[in-house]
């Protein structure tokens, strides 16, 4: 599965009059960059895995990079979210990555950070511009709503768990959903790393309802290519190891565009 932003590569990277894909691009992705407080639980309004709703699109100047929010201004009216309560806030200052440089702008919606709008060119050709708009749809639907960020993302699991060792266990029902095994390295390792933070005696009472909300809902977005009763098993038998603790991986973000999305730069579940 090709990223929202990557799906411009061609156009940005290559200097070419090309896209992978473009438009309206709903996906899950996996982030372990949100915020955390002095404890290390995870502040509300983050998670280590959410819905990046992102519009992506070649234009042909900067009116169309306005032009862009003005149109997705009127999409967050038309779900509750007023105008009247929308502001931008970042600056003008240029990042540059590789072949690709940018300008990033976040918008909240009465405080509530919601995502960001990242003007994007080609370094060595400044006509091949992007637009790269996107929000977290778990943000979306807690700004629209105002419930209890637990209760909007677990619902009534939120009663009977720790809502950390939920979201470890929503985040590892993706991964392994998408064929990703436990490893020591590479994509698997964050596997693991989730699975430390589910208490070992868990298993031994299922997770199977666990698995079974948290799959429904990744499969609204994206075909899974296991079903849950196999990742119920794959996972049951991660956490019954109790894996001693592994190195966190080093997560690469693009300069400018990682924040309100949930936080994102995208890291996209590959299928």
């Amino acid at each position: 599965m090709v990223s929202a932003v990557q799906a411009l590569d061609p156009l940005l990277k290559e200097g070419r009059d090309l896209t992978h894909r473009q438009g309206f691009l709903p996906q899950p992705v996996v982030r372990f960059t949100g915020r955390r407080d002095a404890r290390g639980r995870l502040l509300d309004g983050f998670l280590t895995s959410f819905v990046n709703v992102s519009h992506v699109s070649p234009i042909s100047g900067v009116e169309e990079y306005a032009e862009a929010f003005d149109c997705w201004l009127s999409v967050l009216s038309r779900i509750g979210l007023h105008a009247r309560h929308v502001t931008l806030s970042g600056d003008l200052r240029v990042w540059h990555r590789r072949e690709v440089s940018g300008v990033t702008l976040r918008f909240h919606h009465a405080g509530v950070g919601l995502g960001d709008i990242v003007l994007l060119w080609n370094a060595n050709n400044p006509r091949r511009m992007a637009v790269d708009l996107g929000s977290g749809l778990e943000r979306l639907a807690w700004a629209r709503t105002r419930q209890p960020w637990p209760d909007l993302v677990h619902g009534p699991l939120t009663d009977h768990a720790d809502t950390d060792v939920l979201d470890a266990v929503r985040t590892a029902t993706l991964l392994l959903g998408h064929g990703i095994a436990p490893a020591s390295r590479g994509a698997g390792a964050a596997v693991r790393r989730l699975t430390q933070s589910v208490p070992p005696g868990t298993a031994l009472f299922g997770l199977s309802s666990l698995c079974r909300a948290y799959h429904r809902y990744w499969e609204t977005f994206a075909p899974i290519k296991l079903g849950w009763p196999q990742v119920t098993t794959l996972l049951e038998r991660e956490v019954s190891r109790g894996h001693v603790a592994v190195p966190r991986a080093r997560i690469e973000t693009r300069q400018g565009a990682d924040a309100e999305r949930q936080d994102p730069a995208l890291s996209p579940v590959r299928g």
